[in-house]
């Protein structure tokens, strides 16, 4: 079995065929920068995909998207793509992959459940997943046991308006001091260049910070206490064993990841938190893309509330995912 995976971010639009098994037969990626119409980057980013594996030979459409976003009724509004205010997604993936089931969740819930169905060592144990993606935004994901935690709209996991600052920058969202004004990567750039920083992007601010240049290092030190704000937080309510950390940022390695555990451990008060690890995704950029292929591939569905009246059915996200299966963790 052949499905397809698209995973929509706030700066590119990823697509791949994955196999039953967790085998990403091809994928494509295709830049947002200067798009006007993002359903443009939709049509191609697809196209790339289906252009080497037929649509004949798809069996679904598992989509992960940046939120907020409506299950039920087919949309999304990322907070990061304001063109896309209930763009109807999967009406546009039904048309393009015609008389196929699709269906959503959010990107941070479909990187979790990526993460834990191919990422983490089966011979772990982890049964309470948050998933992270720190990028053009900051989302997040939870998987409980092998189940994603969605929430009654959907959209549970939105970890990056946690606010850590009431005082801070207005954020997009609409609220002040969120995580996501201090940790994305377009926000530390701002703070780094309103403090002398003269540099292009957050890949060159990582590359700086790897240099020693203090500004650029404190940009991530100050991303890191946001993050681990977040990440205790939902620890403490939600008594975590396990944050995988992925996104665009997050590849800046240990940069930021090892500012961000110092700042988890130290601000770590009660017991059951130090037991927390705080690791980087084995999956790469995959991660999102093959937990919005296990959206399709999952033998189970939830049993969900019937749609408001007037809106259209939409078939329901899964309420596991495939079994995990061993994973060679040696390096290679």
């Amino acid at each position: 079995m052949t499905v397809l995976a698209v995973d929509i971010g706030g700066t590119k639009f990823a697509a791949a065929a994955v196999d039953a098994d967790g085998t990403v037969v091809t994928r494509a990626e295709v830049p947002l920068k200067d798009r006007v119409h993002p359903e443009e980057a939709l049509l191609e980013v697809v196209g790339r995909v289906t252009d080497r594996v037929p649509v004949t030979r798809l069996q679904g459409v598992g989509v992960g998207s940046a939120g907020p976003l409506d299950p039920r009724a087919g949309t999304v509004s990322p907070v990061n793509i304001p063109a896309w205010r209930g763009f109807p997604l999967l009406d546009a993936l039904g048309r393009l992959v015609p008389g196929r089931p699709v269906r959503l969740a959010g990107d941070g819930q479909c990187m979790a459940l990526g993460e834990w169905w191919r990422g983490l060592p089966k011979g772990e144990p982890a049964r309470s997943v948050l998933g992270m993606v720190v990028s053009t935004g900051v989302g997040g994901g939870f998987v409980f046991d092998g189940v994603p935690h969605l929430g009654p709209t959907g959209n549970a996991g939105h970890i990056g308006h946690i606010a850590v600052d009431p005082d801070g920058e207005p954020c997009p969202c609409g609220a002040a001091g969120c995580v996501e004004t201090v940790a994305s990567g377009p926000s530390m750039v701002r703070w780094a260049r309103a403090n002398g920083w003269t540099g292009d992007d957050a890949r060159a601010l990582a590359a700086d910070a790897r240099a020693g240049v203090s500004v650029a290092e404190l940009a991530f030190r100050r991303a890191a206490d946001a993050l681990a704000t977040a990440i205790l937080t939902a620890s403490a309510l939600l008594d975590l064993d396990r944050v995988v950390i992925g996104g665009g940022v997050a590849a800046a390695g240990p940069v930021l990841l090892d500012p961000l555990r110092q700042a988890v451990a130290r601000n770590a008060g009660l017991g059951f938190l130090h037991r927390l690890r705080v690791e980087a995704t084995s999956l790469g950029r995959d991660a999102g893309l093959l937990g919005a292929a296990a959206l399709v591939l999952s033998p189970s569905r939830p049993e969900v509330p019937p749609a408001p009246a007037g809106a259209p059915a939409r078939e329901p996200v899964p309420a596991g995912v495939p079994a995990r299966e061993p994973r060679d963790t040696a390096c290679t």
